[in-house]
């Protein structure tokens, strides 16, 4: 059984303390293919011990681009969009429902640049009530609302490797999978998605993951 509480503003300080601390090499213009994600987080009881929890999808199968697949909130960005905190919060509220006044940004963090050439820029997001939040899917992109602990990002357990090459650089793709009792269902994070949940449980634990991560790297991003 879990409930969710109201975080008191300690762990939002501790969090933005974390992110400062994390040296950021942040672009300083949009190139021609840009989107954004919400890495949305938020402090729930669990059992005997408060954990952090972030919310993810899972995509709509009928759309053309990665149907089914487990995502971040976000999407490319629109020309009104002044920034990428904006095309962040902007297509959460369209994904998802979440009102960006519920939302205290905390970072933003280095873009992962996939296969594609398309930028991706994590949006680092902190939920201080998320009870507050009522879950409303836009069915034509998203098909499930659900939500994980961090800190699983950092560990070996449920996780699976796949090697693969890219331009003679072979790299692991990883695979994380999580069984969901409020959903009574079995998702997969994996590729991007997985990356950039590692790279931030790794700035909010202050430790490196349990595994050999080999990022790829055409994803360009720091060491």
């Amino acid at each position: 059984m879990s409930s969710t509480i109201t975080t008191d503003s300690t762990e939002l300080q501790n969090l933005i303390q974390r992110f400062q601390n994390y040296k950021t090499h942040l672009r300083q213009h949009f190139p021609p293919k840009s989107s954004a994600v919400l890495v949305c987080l938020y402090q729930e009881q669990r059992e005997d011990k408060n954990e952090l929890r972030v919310i993810l999808t899972k995509r709509s199968s009928t759309l053309s681009s990665h149907p089914g697949e487990v995502a971040l909130p976000g999407g490319k960005r629109d020309e009104e969009d002044k920034d990428d905190i904006a095309t962040a919060l902007r297509e959460a509220r369209e994904e998802i429902g979440l009102d960006s006044s519920l939302v205290t940004i905390i970072s933003v963090l280095e873009p992962f640049v996939n296969k594609k050439g398309m930028s991706v820029v994590p949006v680092i997001g902190f939920l201080l009530d998320k009870n507050a939040f009522k879950p409303l899917p836009n069915p034509a992109e998203v098909e499930e609302i659900f939500d994980v602990p961090l800190e699983m990002f950092l560990k070996d357990k449920n996780r699976r490797a796949e090697e693969r090459e890219h331009e003679g650089e072979r790299y692991l793709l990883q695979y994380f999978d999580y069984y969901s009792e409020d959903k009574e269902k079995n998702f997969i994070i994996w590729a991007l998605t997985a990356g950039i949940l590692i790279r931030v449980a790794s700035i909010v634990y202050q430790r490196l993951p349990e595994f050999e991560e080999r990022k790829p790297r055409f994803w360009n991003q720091p060491s």
